[in-house]
């Protein structure tokens, strides 16, 4: 027991950096012998940019919690209710933030070091950049776990371990004032070659962003409405073509950070595109999500009379065919039919027929719910399995919707929340926003159902783009959506005999859209015409998550959230 409590000290120090020891290497640089010139400055604030800092952002890890995601019959621990203190993504999280906060600290709190070498202006640009990210992490934190240690300056490890948690309307104080710090000395641009660095925009986004988790209203429309009028940002002409890897500098990205293979960052993506082609399509998106596509005229499957349950992606938002792959189209060379009796598909580029994998009468593991994810799936990733398409974490989508959302709240519904919404869905359809006859255009003002159509709208916009859980979590509709269960297609069989013998490909009838713009299968599960795969079982408790019990047993002043 002694020398595990040993290592766990020594892991904390490690990992937090709270004494100012002199075991720096003499080849290394230290606090004490470090940020002396811009350079110096500039290569540790790059450590702030690498992706382990950004994991809840990046590779599908936020849709997991949600009910966009479905993955066979499994379910994440998180979805299933069952996380508790020892909970490795709490612990990885809050490690690493943790971790992004000191180096954060450690740079402001040494830029003395450089005041005889550094122009006054770069210095206070590098601040900024600083206290950007100390602002999105203190933020995130707050967010998912209240009240938590809140330092800004060097500590001690004697200091760390007297660390109790304060009142996050305190820490937010300070999240505030280093927003608008960053705001205030951060440039507009950099230059094209320099995605990855914060700008005003992104420090004005995630101000938005942070301000909108805590129903900080006010700050998160004033914010986005600054971002706004920057008019430095718009749209991609095209909605399904931003997400693809050949896609760079968009002026929609407000925040990204780039993947290359020429710089030999990419992403293994096997797991996530159709089997005929060589994936594996161990995770598609969920049929809730592909139910809460509205139909072309902008009511949902259940009031439209232009949705067709036989024919699911016909008179469908656009964004549905561009977010996953329709039936019977061509994707990645191949023709993708999830049919059991459709046993041999064409590939396009051969003439030949192939096996179709994709179909659970020749493929066990083809996907469970016949649906396939096409958003951002590009050729580059069935050729090696590696893609390197950008981490988009703040785009200008987002700022339009959050503009909307927060006037919403507030109760001031104008012409221009109308504008950003139909701004955004307006794209989808491939039009400008004033071609009103081309796609259905919001006119709704009353607060209730617009807050409705707004929610949706999220939900289809930032399909597979990690919004969902940070959306379910602050609407309080996680325990809701994530104690429904998750259907799929009957077992091969079952499912000819039963459905499609009966003409009833691809549903049996519409599933209901409930008052909260959630999907509900229960009709279809009890004509026994779909499959419950796997339960959900959200806990309320998790609304916040568990501060890690390594955290707990090391620090007798540190305090447990509720239900853990």
């Amino acid at each position: 027991m002694k020398k595990y409590c040993i290592l766990i000290l020594f892991f904390f120090i490690l990992a937090t950096s709270c004494e100012k020891l002199d075991l720096d290497p003499l080849s290394e640089g230290s606090s004490e012998s470090w940020y002396s010139d811009q350079t110096e400055i500039e290569l540790s604030l790059n450590d702030l940019y690498r992706t382990y800092l950004w994991d809840i952002e990046q590779n599908y890890e936020g849709e997991r919690f949600t009910d966009n995601w479905a993955q066979r019959q499994a379910v994440k621990d998180f979805v299933a209710g069952t996380i508790n203190s020892e909970w490795s993504f709490s612990e990885n999280l809050w490690l690493s933030t943790y971790k992004g906060i000191t180096r954060a600290n450690t740079i402001l709190n040494s830029l003395e070091n450089a005041v005889d070498n550094v122009p006054e202006e770069i210095l206070v640009q590098l601040q900024a950049e600083a206290r950007f990210f100390r602002a999105v992490f203190y933020g995130r934190l707050v967010f998912l776990y209240g009240d938590v240690p809140f330092y800004t300056d060097y500590l001690t490890v004697e200091e760390s371990f007297e660390l109790s948690r304060t009142d996050k309307e305190v820490i937010m104080e300070q999240v505030y004032s280093d927003f608008d710090f960053a705001i205030a000395n951060l440039p507009e641009s950099y230059g094209s070659n320099e995605l990855s660095k914060v700008t005003k925009g992104a420090a004005l986004g995630f101000k938005a962003r942070t301000a909108l988790r805590l129903n900080d209203f006010q700050i998160a429309r004033d914010a986005a409405q600054e971002v706004m009028d920057m008019e430095v940002y718009s749209l991609h002409p095209e909605y399904g073509d931003y997400f693809l890897s050949k896609t760079r500098n968009s002026p929609e990205t407000i925040f990204a950070i780039p993947r290359s293979f020429e710089l030999g960052v990419s992403w293994s993506a096997k797991n996530f595109y159709t089997r005929t082609p060589g994936g594996s399509n161990v995770a598609q998106p969920s049929w809730d999500l592909f139910a809460s596509y509205t139909c072309t005229d902008g009511l949902p499957i259940d009031e439209s009379p232009l949705f067709d349950p036989r024919n699911p992606f016909e008179n469908r938002d656009p964004r549905l065919a561009q977010t996953i792959v329709e039936f019977g189209t061509e994707h990645l060379g191949i023709i993708y039919d999830p049919n059991p009796y459709v046993t041999k598909v064409l590939n396009v580029g051969t003439g030949n027929m192939v096996n179709n994998k994709d179909a659970r009468s020749v493929d066990t593991y083809a996907s469970y719910n016949g649906l396939a994810l096409k958003k951002g799936v590009d050729e580059d990733w069935n050729d090696d399995n590696q893609t390197d398409f950008d981490i988009r974490i703040m785009r200008y989508a987002d700022i339009l919707l959050m503009y909307a959302e927060a006037k919403i709240e507030l109760g001031e519904i104008d012409q221009s929340v109308l504008d950003a919404i139909n701004e955004v869905r307006a794209r989808a359809y491939g039009v400008d926003k004033g071609q009103v006859s081309e796609y259905p255009v919001v006119v709704e003002t009353g607060q209730e159902n617009l807050r409705i159509i707004l929610r949706n709208e999220r939900r289809v916009e930032f399909a597979w783009e990690n919004r969902r859980f940070f959306d379910l979590m602050r609407w309080g509709l996680a325990e809701k959506a994530l104690t429904r269960p998750i259907y799929g297609i009957l077992d091969p069989e079952d499912l000819k005999e039963r459905v499609i013998d009966e003409d009833l490909w691809f549903w049996s009838e519409t599933p209901e859209i409930d008052a909260d713009g959630l999907p509900d299968f229960s009709s279809l599960y009890q004509s026994g015409t779909i499959k419950l795969l796997v339960e959900r079982n959200f806990n309320n408790r998790q609304y916040l998550f568990p501060i890690p019990s390594k955290e707990i047993i090391i620090n007798d002043n540190l305090t447990q959230n509720p239900g853990y």
